[in-house]
């Protein structure tokens, strides 16, 4: 709330000045509140301040203690409704409000078990992979972006998603060994607000200068190096995003996204891995905290797991109208190439009350060993 009353002040002081020029979006970074999301043609969630006009100013903090050195990052641009966007991408994201820049798209097959099917299945009907329940769940494609995070801005998304989230199975024979590629994510189109800069560098992170050049001839004006084509080619199975399922219980929605990591001998016996990246978001103006999981993890080799415990990841996460949503990552292993997850989410209501939300359930599949070991990002 700091950072929308902040937010209110500048822009009482600016608005004669916006009359005649260019209308300003301001952000202010919150140590305790982190970013907020942006959506230029609504109206802020915490505020209700009306949304900005065409063009608009991005202006973020430096995260000086006091928190108002605003400092101009970019223009927006018009989002796009239809096709694609390109690599070298600026944007923020409309979510968790970090600034990053598109590498590459994936286009995968969402499955939405909110949407009702047009035809209902038959009681004669045998249900189909990816049903739940009585109801069948058809996929269509969806594009998601690989992108790079700003490494300036991770320490405020730090408690609502994880900037360490894609992570690798070693090469060496240790198992259980995994490392992670920082500040690396998965963004959904509709969650890309464009802009543009006139910094050579407006990114700040490891692999921008490894993975892009400026052309300011080209536009967006950042273009891939040979050194990106190389790494997306050699290590497409391992980053590759094929399917994303979805589903909503008492507007809470939940959307998972499992990853094939590779296979691994263990005790003389092979060990598959996937990671799934998961994201919980509240669609309501009520506060509700997230308390406990219960995961059931079928296998083909016919074993059948019951997970319960407490959180995820060691958290117990506050989703509320401020701060609706939190993503997290995490690992499970199958000594069979394929198998099943699903489960549910126990949740709790400010009076105590608790109910208990749908992971929608999702495939576990291991179709690419044929094609060598990770490589992160080596050159």
């Amino acid at each position: 709330m700091a950072a929308c009353a902040l937010r209110r002040g500048l822009l009482s002081s600016v608005s004669k000045y916006n009359k005649k020029h260019t209308h300003r979006i301001l952000s202010v970074a919150d140590s305790t509140s982190g970013f907020e999301a942006f959506r230029p043609r609504f109206q802020c969630r915490a505020c209700g301040l009306p949304g900005a006009v065409q063009p608009r100013r991005f202006m973020s903090s430096r995260n000086r203690p006091e928190g108002k050195i605003l400092e101009t990052v970019g223009v927006f641009e018009a989002v796009k409704q239809h096709g694609k966007y390109e690599t070298g991408q600026l944007f923020l994201h409309s979510v968790f409000g970090y600034r990053g820049i598109v590498l590459f798209p994936w286009h995968a097959r969402l499955y939405d078990r909110d949407i009702t099917p047009a035809t209902p299945m038959s009681e004669n009907e045998a249900e189909p992979p990816g049903a739940h329940g009585s109801k069948e769940v058809k996929g269509k494609t969806h594009t998601y972006y690989q992108v790079l995070i700003d490494t300036r801005d991770c320490p405020h998304i730090s408690q609502r998603s994880q900037t360490e989230a894609v992570t690798f199975l070693a090469n060496h024979d240790d198992s259980r060994a995994l490392y992670a590629i920082p500040g690396l994510d998965y963004v959904s189109h509709e969650d890309i607000l464009p802009y543009n800069s006139a910094e050579q560098v407006p990114i700040q992170h490891e692999l921008f200068e490894r993975f892009l050049m400026y052309n300011p001839a080209k536009s967006p004006p950042f273009t891939a190096r040979d050194t990106l084509k190389a790494w997306q080619e050699k290590n497409h199975p391992w980053l590759e995003l094929s399917d994303v399922h979805r589903e909503t219980t008492e507007n809470i929605r939940v959307t998972v996204i499992p990853f094939y990591m590779g296979v691994r001998e263990a005790q003389n016996a092979h060990v598959y891995w996937w990671r799934y990246c998961i994201r919980l978001e509240n669609l309501s103006n009520e506060v509700v905290q997230l308390r406990e999981r219960h995961w059931r993890i079928f296998s083909l080799a016919g074993t059948l797991e019951t997970v319960r415990g407490r959180g995820v990841v060691g958290r117990e996460p506050v989703l509320s109208k401020e701060q609706p949503a939190f993503q997290y990552s995490s690992h499970v292993s199958l000594q069979s190439p394929c198998g099943h997850m699903w489960g549910t989410f126990r949740i709790e209501r400010t009076d105590g009350s608790h109910f208990d939300i749908r992971i929608p359930p999702f495939s576990l599949e291991s179709n690419k060993d044929n094609k060598g070991s990770p490589a992160g990002y080596k050159f």
